[in-house]
């Protein structure tokens, strides 16, 4: 199941708490969650800086576990809005004779 996750405010969350060696170790989560097929794509948004991921999961359930283990989210400095997709069934009415 194709999941779209949104990163979203933390209140609180200040800048300074965003270190060098924490943000490496995001990099490096997010690598092994990509090389794995997990994290299928990733963004940042083009107006504000906050990730935007594309996710291979079972459940939109199995998406916030799986993102939970992102360094970040670890330390409450971000969340995700986790939003299950599924295919869009338009295209069917192609294929219907008019009646």
């Amino acid at each position: 199941m194709r999941i779209l996750a949104f990163e979203t405010n933390v209140s609180g969350a200040g800048d300074a708490a965003f270190t060098e060696g924490l943000l490496r170790e995001e990099a490096a989560r997010v690598w092994e969650l990509y090389q794995a097929g997990l994290i299928r794509e990733i963004y940042f948004r083009a107006d504000q800086q906050k990730a935007v991921l594309m996710l291979e999961c079972t459940s939109a359930e199995d998406a916030s576990t799986l993102l939970a283990t992102l360094p970040l989210v670890r330390q409450n400095l971000i969340h995700f809005e986790v939003i299950p997709l599924k295919a869009y069934p338009g295209f069917s009415r192609l294929f219907h004779a008019a009646q």
